[in-house]
Formats: C-alpha cells, structure tokens, sequence
C-alpha cells in the first residue's frame, strides 16, 4: 500500500474532506499538524511553495490539496497511483 502523507491543521473542512476520501478507500496515511512553523515551513518546502492545507503527498509525489485529491478520484486515477506506491 501507498506510503501517504497529509499535512494538515485543526478544524479545517477541506483536510476532514481529503482525510474521509483516504479513510473511504481504506489507505493508511501519515497525518502531519502543520500548525508549529517548523512542520509549515517543511510542508511549503515539500510542496514548492503552496502554503494553505491539505498538503496531500503519495509516495514521492506531491498530490496537491483536497480539489486535485478529488480530482483524481473522479478521474479514476486515485487507485492507479496508490497502488504504484
């Protein structure tokens, strides 16, 4: 199974959003509190530069936030990918 990572911070509806499509598909998943500057300035490093959570990385790849998650499922890409990681 995919090693899948997902910064995220309390209260946010997009991460709850991201974080149930994961759990539907039954993948374990790394999440990571981007609230302490340390973790946010690794995120936005990881991440080329965005800085707004989800932060969503599969394997090696970064996936992008909740809008390109959902975009992939509808695409019936999401499984494809997990399962290459």
């Amino acid at each position: 199974m995919a090693k899948v990572e997902i910064y995220t911070t309390p209260f946010c509806g997009y991460c709850s959003r991201a974080k149930s499509i994961l759990k539907s598909k039954k993948v374990a998943f790394r999440e990571i509190d981007a609230v302490s500057r340390e973790k946010r300035q690794k995120m936005i490093a990881r991440a080329g530069g965005a800085h707004t959570v989800p932060q969503i990385f599969i394997g090696d790849i970064h996936i992008g936030g909740c809008s390109e998650l959902m975009a992939l499922e509808r695409n019936g890409k999401l499984d494809q990918l997990l399962q290459l990681y």
